[in-house]
């Protein structure tokens, strides 16, 4: 029998999946595995929310398998020394796995190419699996990468891309190759209370609702905070149960200015990818350092513990925070004032507030959220790396009725419209049977130390 292994990573699918296709194509039997890579955990990503959404998609991923009349093996470990035990007990000719852009996965695939030739047994590399345009397969003439989306987007936009290809009708996997138990979801303890169930079926029925009936309104309504009228496919890309080819083709086909803009926020995640892929150490170290000095101590704790509790007395901040704690997700527009007032306004490092979202975030991309923090905190591709959000103008542009606001944090439920974003006018008694903090700093103040610590005369202050 010529076997194969399909090492599932970050591509948890059976619809338009190249690595599965291409080994069913070339070999009589396959080996569907995942690998549990301690690494992964010793990096810290391991955390409650992705286990639990990870353990619904390994649960039909191995479900889809089985109705094929195959099944997943799950392993855990050293993911290298794992794949190559299981393609001896399988005596598998070939391995075949997604690429992938981090320092992580990238030093991995080098290590795992070297153990199987070791052993006389080829690594296929599939490109376009995790994403629609590959990392390297675009760059500007003086270059490895592109550092500014527009001329990027440009160029990817007029990038042919492949097929989608069919979920298989059979998988024959071969006898002898052991499994560890599936992980189960209800076993983990520390997952948000609201947190979306996980899984390739969820992806699709997710995807199949917002082209019927979300789509069409996205370019107007994806900053509507109140209105969470965005895809929240997020962290079905994450976890690959969606595929990035598949959604930008039949967002095309769907058309009209609100695929136009999706499309758009798709190409932003390939272009993340494509810039981490080229600077592996921008997951961890400024992209463009502004020699930042960021506040440090006590004060700077506090304000840091503030934010991470949805009580910095910026009534808009605190929701998008407490949402994230809820959800393990969060409304983009609620992400990018919830950074730009952390790294501007509080001026605390970056890392400390991207290290939180990571704690949380079901989607908790490492190229996405490093470089998009990076983007807020003007270390990265941000072409105004000094714009400053500011939370009370951005409340009243894109929740102006407050309903946002009040959703998420309950003790300004009785205050009316716009008045829910800025509390402190309530005078006196009022004011404190509301129960909400003070704010932990003047807008105007936290501008003015922003200004002094990047050495400039002004800020852009969005407004």
């Amino acid at each position: 029998m010529n076997v194969s292994v399909v090492l599932f990573t970050a591509d948890l699918r059976l619809h338009d999946h190249p690595p599965l296709r291409a080994a069913l194509d070339g070999s009589d039997e396959v080996v569907p595995l995942f690998v549990r890579d301690r690494a992964v955990d010793r990096a810290g990503f391991a955390v409650p929310n992705r286990l639990a959404f990870l353990a619904d998609c390994l649960s039909e991923l191995d479900a889809g398998l089985r109705e094929r009349g195959g099944r997943l093996v799950v392993r855990s470990g050293d993911l290298v020394e794992e794949v190559c035990k299981a393609a001896a007990e399988a005596d598998a000719g070939a391995v075949h796995l997604a690429a992938d852009v981090s320092g992580l996965a990238q030093r991995r695939e080098e290590r795992l190419r070297r153990a199987l030739e070791a052993d006389g047994r080829r690594l296929h590399v599939h490109d376009a699996v995790t994403s629609a345009v590959p990392a390297g397969a675009v760059t500007p003439a003086a270059s490895d990468h592109y550092a500014v989306f527009t001329p990027y987007f440009r160029q990817w936009s007029r990038q042919p891309l492949r097929e989608a290809v069919a979920a298989p009708r059979r998988v024959r996997v071969p006898d002898g190759v052991g499994s560890e138990p599936l992980p189960v979801r209800d076993r983990l303890s520390g997952v948000s209370a609201g947190l979306a169930a996980g899984g390739e079926a969820e992806g699709r029925r997710r995807l199949a609702a917002w082209l019927r009936a979300g789509i069409e309104s996205y370019e107007d309504r994806h900053d509507d905070l109140a209105g969470d009228a965005t895809s929240r496919l997020s962290p079905h890309l994450h976890f690959g149960t969606l595929s990035t080819v598949e959604l930008v083709h039949r967002a095309r086909q769907a058309g009209g200015p609100g695929a136009e803009a999706f499309v758009r926020q798709l190409a932003w995640r390939d272009f993340h990818r494509q810039v981490l892929a080229a600077r592996p150490a921008a997951a961890s170290a400024d992209y463009r350092t502004k020699h930042d000095r960021w506040r440090t101590g006590r004060a700077a704790d506090e304000d840091a513990e503030a934010w991470r509790a949805g009580r910095t007395g910026y009534p808009v901040v605190d929701a998008a925070m407490r949402q994230l704690r809820h959800e393990g997700w969060m409304h983009n527009r609620g992400r990018l004032l919830a950074a730009s007032f952390l790294a501007k306004t509080l001026y605390v490092d970056w890392r400390v507030g991207a290290r939180h979202f990571l704690e949380l975030l079901v989607d908790g991309d490492v190229a996405n959220n490093q470089l998009n923090w990076q983007w807020v905190a003007g270390t990265g591709t941000d072409t105004r790396p000094n714009r400053v959000l500011n939370p009370v103008a951005q409340a009243k542009r894109y929740d102006p009725d407050g309903a946002y606001v009040r959703r998420w944090v309950p003790e300004l439920a009785a205050l009316p419209g716009a008045r829910a974003h800025e509390p402190w006018k309530l005078g006196g008694p009022d004011r404190a049977a509301l129960g909400y903090p003070e704010p932990v700093v003047d807008l105007a103040d936290g501008l003015a130390r922003f200004r002094q610590a990047r050495e400039r005369d002004r800020a852009e202050n969005y407004t």
